[in-house]
Order: C-alpha cells, then sequence, then structure tokens
C-alpha cells in the first residue's frame, strides 16, 4: 500500500511540477507560440498512440477481437466533439465572462485542449493502478515512471495556454491541481476494481486516445499553422513527438 501511494502521489505530483514549470513561460510572440503549440501536439500524438492506444490494444482480451478500442476512439473523438459545443458555458470555471466566451474562439480551443488532457487522467492513473494487481505487479512500477516522465511535459503545456488566454494565475493552478487529482483518483480505483477495470480499462484507454487525437488534429496543428510559422511548429512537432517516444523507451 505504501507502494502504491507513492505511485499515486508520483503520477499526480508530476503534472504539478510540470504546471509549476510552465508558469515561467508568458509574453510569447507568434512564432513561439505555435512553436509551443506544435511541441505539446508532438507529445500529446506520441503520449495518445503509446501510452494509450498501444496499452489499449495489448490489453484487449482476445475474444473481444480489436473492436473495443476502436470504438473507444471514435467515442473519443465524439467526446470531444460535443465538449467542443459547450466550452463557452465555462465561463465559471475559468472566471471569464461567459459574453467573452462566446466570442472567443481562441480561449475556447485552449479549454477543449486542456480538457482533452483532463480526461486522458483518469484512465492513465488506473492503467498505473491496475499495475499493483495480482500478477501485473512486475510492471507496475516501470508503468508509474513512464506515465510520470510524461506528465511533465504535459502540465508545463496547460498552463501557458491558459495564461494567455486570460484565466487568472489563482484559477490556472487550481485546474491544474485537479487533472493532478484525476490521475490520483485513477491509481486507487484501478487497483481497487481490480479484474473489473482489466476489463473496461481499454475502452477507457482508447477513449483518451480518441479525443487527444482529436484535439491534435481539429485544434492544435490548425492553430500552429495559422500564421505563417507552419515550418517551426512541424519540427517543434517532431521533436515532441520524439522526446515522448524517447521518455516511452527509458
Amino acid at each position: 500500500m505504501n507502494t502504491l501511494f507513492l505511485t499515486a502521489v508520483g503520477v499526480g505530483g508530476s503534472t504539478l511540477i510540470g504546471s509549476a514549470l510552465g508558469f515561467f513561460i508568458k509574453n510569447l510572440s507568434h512564432k513561439a507560440n505555435d512553436t509551443i503549440i506544435g511541441l505539446c501536439a508532438g507529445v500529446m500524438l506520441a503520449a495518445a498512440v503509446l501510452g494509450l492506444l498501444e496499452p489499449a490494444f495489448e490489453l484487449t482480451p482476445s475474444w473481444s477481437g480489436v473492436w473495443v478500442p476502436c470504438l473507444g476512439v471514435v467515442a473519443g473523438a465524439l467526446v470531444l466533439n460535443l465538449l467542443d459545443q459547450v466550452t463557452p458555458h465555462l465561463h465559471h470555471i475559468t472566471g471569464i465572462e461567459q459574453e467573452e466566451h462566446l466570442h472567443n474562439h481562441h480561449l475556447n480551443r485552449v479549454l477543449l485542449f486542456v480538457m482533452a488532457i483532463a480526461l486522458h487522467k483518469f484512465p492513465e492513473g488506473m492503467a498505473a493502478g491496475v499495475g499493483f494487481c495480482d500478477d501485473m505487479t512486475g510492471n507496475a512500477s516501470s508503468v508509474a515512471i513512464a506515465i510520470s516522465l510524461q506528465n511533465v511535459p504535459e502540465g508545463m503545456v496547460i498552463i501557458s495556454p491558459l495564461l494567455l488566454a486570460g484565466v487568472s494565475h489563482l484559477r490556472t493552478m487550481i485546474i491544474a491541481l485537479v487533472i493532478g487529482l484525476l490521475e490520483v483518483a485513477g491509481v486507487y480505483v484501478g487497483y481497487y476494481l481490480g479484474s473489473i477495470s482489466l476489463t473496461l480499462l481499454p475502452f477507457m484507454l482508447a477513449l483518451a486516445g480518441g479525443a487527444m487525437l482529436y484535439v491534435v488534429s481539429d485544434e492544435m496543428i490548425p492553430e500552429s499553422h495559422s500564421h505563417g510559422y507552419q515550418k517551426a511548429a512541424t519540427y517543434a512537432l517532431l521533436v515532441g513527438f520524439t522526446l515522448m517516444i524517447l521518455l516511452e523507451r527509458m
């Protein structure tokens, strides 16, 4: 149980560490902002494929075939598409007036991006918690370390867009804290549900992966290519993708 607690603190705390680092990134030029968005897109793309979709297919029982994670990917995209319609109504969370939300497409894109990260934290935490069940304990530490390493850059990339969109420092930190706590909750839910979570986990991982792929394709790449700095954004995406591959393979 002590190891489980340390894992929960590690995967949740690494998000907060990344978030704290993100507060130092502000007052960016369009070129720097597009480059960072490209880097974040690469990080999310690799995290979706390697950290969510690959284990989703690996954990899918043979009797169910591949349709469960495939449906999860589609469901994740549909969930984000639906959330895209409600982002103007999230003014209570950001502290920004609803009228400004309605006419601030940049803020709505930022919120969709943040929600995509938040959506995958819970099943990602479950993946770490499941590792402590029965015969899977040998993989638990490596899974937790990989998730923690991935969480630092993810924590960084949720801060700067929120601050640039006009969300206050306090509310931004609260949002980052809630996102970190989602992963902590996922660790304990994954551990205590045990075999039940092993059945649900492939679909949840695929759903989160589909959500991340949706926001990368629909929001982040178009945004990073809309100001004339698409080459910098493209190379930054490749750097982010490669970085996450290296972290996953460590």
